[in-house]
């Protein structure tokens, strides 16, 4: 499914940036975390219904379902993304459901303007494209410092984009 709200330019980027969140934990990490505590759970789950507390034993096999549970809904909120290009005639920002639903927004390049909500201790709180009456947040889920490194270099690809004629 895809909404636009432009049609697009195929002009040659000046700038092109893919953002996608950072897992810490990979595929094979996850498996080796869920063996583990499904062992874990299982070895002490039989130990309590062995033993007569058959309710503990259940308890410990809904623990690893929770587990896994927040896990599944951890990976499948990491497969969103968001690309963002900047060309001469054209800032087009794609953003990419983990549904697998993609929505497009273009702004023109000289009437964007790039907006930077800070805070003293945290670092840059939001980052927001807006013109024409339109806006759109970027990089919601980028860590602190990838946000102060995209919003450097998108900044500069805005500012070169602008003063070239």
């Amino acid at each position: 499914m895809m909404e636009s709200n432009a049609t697009s330019s195929h002009e040659q980027p000046v700038f092109a940036a893919e953002l996608f969140p950072h897992r810490s934990l990979g595929r094979r990490g996850f498996k080796v975390l869920l063996i583990l505590s499904g062992a874990v759970c299982f070895l002490y789950g039989m130990f309590f219904i062995a033993t007569g507390a058959w309710p503990i034993g259940f308890f410990f096999g809904l623990d690893f379902a929770l587990l896994y549970g927040a896990f599944w809904l951890n990976y499948r909120a990491g497969r969103v993304r968001e690309q963002v290009t900047v060309s001469r005639t054209d800032v087009s920002v794609r953003k990419f459901a983990p549904s697998g639903r993609m929505v497009e927004h273009h702004f023109n390049p000289f009437w964007a303007r790039f907006l930077v909500r800070r805070h003293q201790e945290i670092g840059i709180l939001s980052m927001h494209i807006f013109g024409e009456g339109r806006r759109t947040d970027i990089g919601s889920f980028l860590n602190p410092d990838d946000r102060e490194s995209f919003a450097k270099a998108f900044r500069g690809a805005l500012a070169t984009v602008k003063q070239r004629i």
